[in-house]
């Protein structure tokens, strides 16, 4: 199995407590959280929970997103070393997109500008 199918088979329910901790660690809230991700991917509370209860990949949770926010090419800058707006993988992009994202509340910007308005 190659390196990046490992990362898209990473179960979203196993990774939801650490940004939860990442951000209230900091200050944030769990609402903040989940309106970070429903602006990204246009899942609600309901669609959301569903997503962590079937414990799903990344890439199947990516796959079921409603609708992936038509801003978020806006979301620049560097993650993880990388440039997320040069990631060819898209759902790879799409897990920096919701990194960066979430590493943006983590650091106290403001909701309007982690949601781009």
């Amino acid at each position: 199995m190659m390196k990046t199918e490992r990362i898209y088979k990473i179960v979203f329910a196993s990774v939801y407590p650490l940004y939860l901790k990442k951000v209230v660690s900091k200050g944030r809230t769990k609402e903040e959280l989940d309106s970070v991700i429903f602006w990204l991917t246009g899942y609600n509370k309901a669609t959301l929970q569903k997503q962590i209860d079937l414990k799903n990949d990344f890439e199947t949770f990516f796959a079921e997103a409603p609708a992936l926010n038509s801003n978020a090419s806006k979301i620049t800058g560097v993650i993880c070393g990388y440039r997320v707006e040069e990631i060819e993988d898209k759902l790879i992009q799409k897990m920096r997109y919701l990194d960066k994202l979430i590493d943006e509340l983590a650091k106290g910007k403001t909701m309007e500008k982690i949601l781009r308005k």
